[in-house]
C-alpha cells in the first residue's frame, strides 16, 4: 500500500483532528500533517484499543446484520415519520457521517437544533463578526503571548499546544489546570464572571491608551457603546465580583503591552443562559485591542469547520425541529441515536433514562456505551479504519484523509452504506457517491476571508450566578480529562473539592441541585477553588444535576447554569 493510500483520520471530537498512517500494521502519526507532526495523542491510542461492536443486537440477543436492518425498516414503515427522532452525537466527526441525516430528513423524522457543546459561544461570535472562523494557525505560532481563557489548552489541544509550548501563557480559569501551572499569570476567576473581566480589561486598555483606534475606526461598529458599558461602575467593584485582584490585571497589561497576542477561548465561559453575551464581551475586548486584524495573534474558538463548503448530503425538508437540550425522548415512537451517549452526555440524566424507557430505541455506533442499556435494537457501525472519510477540523485549517486500511467486518455497516440502503428501500433521492463527496472536500479550498465589519456588543444583560451563591452551595464546573474524551475511555466519576471545604478523600456525598441529585465519592484537590464542585466530562452521574433547558439565543444546553449543595451521605 502506498503512503498516499494508508492515511487514517482520527474521527474523535477533538480540536486537533489528527492524521495517522498505517505502517507495518501499526498506526503512526503523520509527519506531513502540520499539527499531528508525527505524534499521536493518548486518545487516538485509546481509540485503537477499543473493542468494536461485531454483531447486531435485538432485545438483548445477537442477530445478523440483515435481520437488524429488516427490523429497522419494518419499524420505520409502520411509524408516523414525525413521531420518530433522529439524534446524532459527535462520536464520529468525519464528513461522511452526515449521510444518515439525509435519509432521516427525506423520511420526515423530527430533527434536533442547537448544540450540547459550542452553540452558545458560536452565537456570540457570529453576532460580532458574522461567522465563527479561526485565524490561520500560523498566526498562533507567530504570537508572543497566548491567553488561554476557559480552556485547558495543553490537554484539549495537545498537538496545537506542542506547536507553541515555548510561548508565554496567561490562563483565565476557575481551576488551576495543567496550562495554568505553566502560565506566567493565572487569574483564578469566579465562574460566570468572564464578561466582567472582559469589561474590566477594556477599561484598563482605555486608561492606558492601548485600544486599537485604527481597527475601531475602520472595522468597528458600536465601540463607544461597548466602552460605556465597561465604565458604568467603579473599577474596584470588579475585583470583588471576579475574584481577580487589580494588581494582577496591572501585571497582565504590563505583560501584553506592545506584544502580539492570541486568545484561545474555550467552552467553559459559555455554558450559561447568557453565554452568547459572555463570549461576545470577550470577543469585543479582543476587537477593542485590534487582535482580529493583526499579522499575528487573534482569537480562536471552536471554528465552523464546514464554513465555505457546500454540504454534500444536505437536503431540503420541512422537518419538525426540537431544541436539543429540551428533547423528551419518551414523546416519540422511535428514537434513532447515532454516535452519541445521551445517558451520560445529555442534560438531566434521569429525564433521559425515563424517556428512553418509554420508546423504541435504535442505537447505531461502533462500541457499546451506557445508552445501549436502554436500546431495543443495536446496529454496529464499521470501524473508522474500514471506511473512506475526511475530517475537517474546528481547531485549525488542515484536513485529514481516511482511507480503508483494514478489511471491514461483514457484520457491520458504514453510515454511508446504511443511508444508501434505507434510501433505496424507501425510494428516496440517491446520495452522491463516496468518491465524489470526498473528492469535493479534498480538492475544495474555501474562502476564509476575514470579516468586513465588527459589531461590538452594545448592551449586556446577564444575571450573575453569584447573586444566588451562599456559603452552603457551590459553583458547578466541568472540564475535559487528560485520559478520556467525554464519555469515552477512562471513567472518572468523582467530585473534586478543595480541602478548605472540610470534606475528606473518600467521603461519600450526596450532591443536589434544582434538577436532581446523585451520590459521588470525594477527591480532594486544592487546584479547585474552595467554592467550586468540579467534575470531569464523562462522569456518569454529573448530568443528574444539570438543567434540561436552553440558553437565551441558540437552543443550546447551559450545563453550568446551576448551583449545587453537598452533604455527607
Amino acid at each position: 500500500m502506498s503512503l498516499d493510500n494508508n492515511k487514517v483520520a482520527c474521527p474523535m471530537d477533538c480540536y486537533d483532528a489528527c492524521q495517522g498512517q498505517m505502517i507495518d500494521e501499526n498506526i503512526k502519526g503523520s509527519k506531513e500533517h502540520k499539527t499531528t507532526n508525527g505524534k499521536l495523542c493518548v486518545n487516538f491510542a485509546n481509540l485503537l484499543k477499543e473493542e468494536n461492536l461485531s454483531s447486531a443486537i435485538f432485545q438483548g440477543k445477537k442477530i445478523s446484520l440483515d435481520e437488524s436492518l429488516n427490523i429497522l425498516i419494518d419499524k420505520l414503515k409502520n411509524t408516523t415519520p414525525s413521531n420518530t427522532l433522529f439524534y446524532t452525537g459527535s462520536g464520529n466527526l468525519g464528513v461522511m457521517q452526515s449521510s444518515t441525516k439525509n435519509f432521516f430528513t427525506q423520511y420526515g423524522s423530527t430533527l434536533t437544533r442547537g448544540s450540547l457543546c459550542d452553540g452558545i459561544g458560536a452565537a456570540g461570535i457570529e453576532a460580532g463578526r458574522q461567522h465563527v472562523i479561526n485565524p490561520p494557525i500560523q498566526k498562533l505560532i507567530d504570537a508572543d503571548i497566548i491567553i488561554v481563557w476557559g480552556r485547558n489548552f495543553s490537554v484539549t489541544s495537545s498537538h496545537m499546544y506542542n506547536l507553541v509550548k515555548d510561548k508565554t501563557f496567561v490562563t483565565i480559569d476557575p481551576i488551576c489546570t495543567d496550562i495554568a501551572k505553566k502560565s506566567k499569570i493565572h487569574m483564578q476567576i469566579n465562574p460566570k464572571t468572564d464578561y466582567e473581566l472582559a469589561l474590566l480589561f477594556t477599561r484598563f486598555a482605555y486608561m492606558q491608551d492601548l485600544e486599537d483606534k485604527e481597527f475601531i475606526e475602520e472595522f468597528g461598529n458600536g465601540a463607544d457603546w461597548f466602552f460605556d458599558i465597561s465604565r458604568n461602575r467603579p473599577v474596584v467593584s470588579y475585583e470583588a465580583t471576579t475574584g481577580v485582584p487589580l494588581s494582577q490585571v496591572n501585571d497582565f497589561f504590563d505583560l501584553i503591552q506592545n506584544k502580539k497576542v492570541a486568545i484561545m477561548l474555550g467552552l467553559g465561559v459559555q455554558k450559561y443562559f447568557e453565554g452568547a453575551q459572555i463570549t461576545r464581551c470577550i470577543d469585543s475586548f479582543a476587537a477593542y485591542m485590534g487582535y482580529h486584524k493583526q499579522n499575528a495573534g487573534g482569537l480562536w474558538y471552536l471554528s465552523d469547520s464546514s464554513y465555505g463548503y457546500e454540504k454534500q448530503f444536505e437536503v431540503k425538508g420541512n422537518n419538525k425541529k426540537v431544541s436539543i437540550p429540551k428533547v423528551d425522548f419518551g414523546s416519540y415512537d422511535l428514537v434513532f441515536i447515532q454516535g452519541a451517549n445521551p445517558v451520560v452526555s445529555h442534560p438531566n440524566t434521569q429525564k433521559v433514562i425515563d424517556g428512553l424507557k418509554n420508546t423504541f430505541v435504535v442505537y447505531f455506533g461502533t462500541t457499546l456505551n451506557d445508552t445501549c442499556e436502554y436500546a431495543d435494537l443495536i446496529i454496529p457501525s464499521s470501524s473508522f479504519l474500514s471506511k473512506k472519510d475526511l475530517r475537517l477540523s474546528y481547531g485549525h485549517e488542515f484536513k485529514s484523509i481516511s482511507n480503508i486500511v483494514k478489511i471491514k467486518d461483514e457484520n457491520t455497516i458504514s453510515e454511508y452504506e446504511l443511508a444508501s440502503y434505507l434510501i433505496e428501500q424507501f425510494g428516496f433521492e440517491k446520495l452522491k457517491s463516496e468518491d465524489e463527496v470526498i473528492s469535493y472536500y479534498e480538492n475544495h479550498k474555501p474562502n476564509l476571508s476575514d470579516f468586513e465589519t465588527f459589531d461590538f456588543i452594545e448592551e449586556v444583560e446577564i444575571e450573575a450566578l453569584y447573586k444566588d451563591k451562599t456559603a452552603d452551595n457551590f459553583y458547578f464546573i466541568t472540564a475535559k480529562a487528560k485520559n478520556s474524551l467525554n464519555s469515552q475511555f477512562a471513567k472518572d466519576d468523582f467530585v473534586y473539592l478543595n480541602s478548605a471545604t472540610n470534606f475528606k478523600d473518600g467521603d461519600l456525598v450526596n450532591i443536589s441541585s434544582k434538577n436532581g441529585s446523585a451520590q459521588f465519592v470525594v477527591k480532594i484537590d486544592d487546584d479547585i477553588k474552595s467554592d467550586c464542585a468540579f467534575f470531569f466530562a464523562g462522569n456518569k452521574y454529573v448530568n443528574y444535576l444539570t438543567p434540561a433547558l436552553e440558553d437565551e439565543s441558540s437552543f443550546s444546553a447551559m450545563y453550568q447554569e446551576v448551583l449545587v449543595e453537598i452533604e455527607l451521605s
